[in-house]
């Protein structure tokens, strides 16, 4: 089986306030920058999107977008950085996109679901179902997101049941020539999942926000003040949350050479995997 043809991409910069807190480094009152690191795999049959990051709809309905998330995450909400504008700059017709792999559905990561209503919307059995029905302290957050499948995705739902390096799994694609799975990792929502991918010298498994700083997965770890509360103000368990970070870096440890860490909003972690570096460089 050959291995698929992975770019990297950033489909949206969030510039919020306080870059030493967000970044670690930097002014403590200029703009911090966060990326939304999203995966464009191709694939013999087509291409496969791993999240979308923002889509063309945040761009031109900037207004519409919920004043709080803007307020915290103070977007650029760029055409250009959209996964559509991406795929059509990189010389393919945005039809190619077959199948759009979601590690959530926070508005970050699933805004461009509108620009690619042909392709099939691939998400963990319980996200889905949280969506459907949240629960209280939940629901403020799937309304914020509800515009971006208004338009009625092909939602296809799965269920772990496999093992994959010690983690549940579940194949995404099973009739594909690439090997791509969902790794339940639940806490910033319950649902949340990660996405593996097979490439020809190991894995890299996109952890989406499982973390949110490189140093996470890093023995000890280490965080941004800010960004660590972040994380805390938006997460759905934190208790599982921590547990799973814990479970990462203990893979990090046992796989070095076999596995490679990336989650969804590190500008460091997408420069390096932009460069072909290695994520812990």
């Amino acid at each position: 089986m050959a291995a698929p043809v992975i770019q990297h991409l950033n489909c949206g910069t969030m510039c919020p306030r306080g870059q030493r807190l967000i970044n670690g480094e930097g002014s403590w009152l200029g703009a911090g920058r966060l990326v939304c690191h999203v995966l464009l795999v191709q694939t013999a049959t087509g291409l496969v999107l791993v999240d979308t990051g923002f889509g063309s709809d945040d761009v031109h309905q900037r207004r519409q977008m919920d004043r709080t998330f803007r307020a915290l995450t103070a977007p650029s909400l760029e055409l250009s950085e959209t996964a559509i504008a991406q795929v059509r700059e990189l010389g393919h017709d945005p039809a190619d996109v077959r199948h759009i792999v979601l590690t959530h559905l926070d508005i970050d990561h699933g805004g461009g679901l509108p620009d690619f209503p042909q392709a099939q919307v691939h998400v963990f059995a319980r996200e889905y179902q949280t969506m459907l029905d949240p629960p209280r302290r939940e629901r403020r957050r799937y309304a914020i997101s509800a515009s971006h499948w208004s338009h009625g995705p092909q939602w296809v739902t799965h269920e772990a049941g496999e093992e994959w390096l010690g983690f549940e799994s579940v194949r995404v694609l099973p009739d594909s020539d690439a090997e791509i799975l969902l790794i339940p990792l639940p806490g910033h929502t319950l649902g949340h999942v990660g996405v593996a991918v097979r490439q020809a010298d190991g894995w890299l498994l996109h952890c989406g926000d499982a973390y949110f700083h490189r140093g996470e997965v890093d023995t000890p770890p280490h965080c941004p003040a800010g960004l660590r509360a972040f994380e805390s103000l938006v997460q759905a368990a934190g208790t599982v949350r921590r547990q799973n970070q814990e479970r990462l870096r203990e893979l990090a440890l046992r796989r070095p050479g076999e596995v490679r860490l990336i989650c969804s909003h590190d500008p460091v972690e997408l420069e390096r995997a932009q460069a072909g570096a290695p994520a812990t460089a």
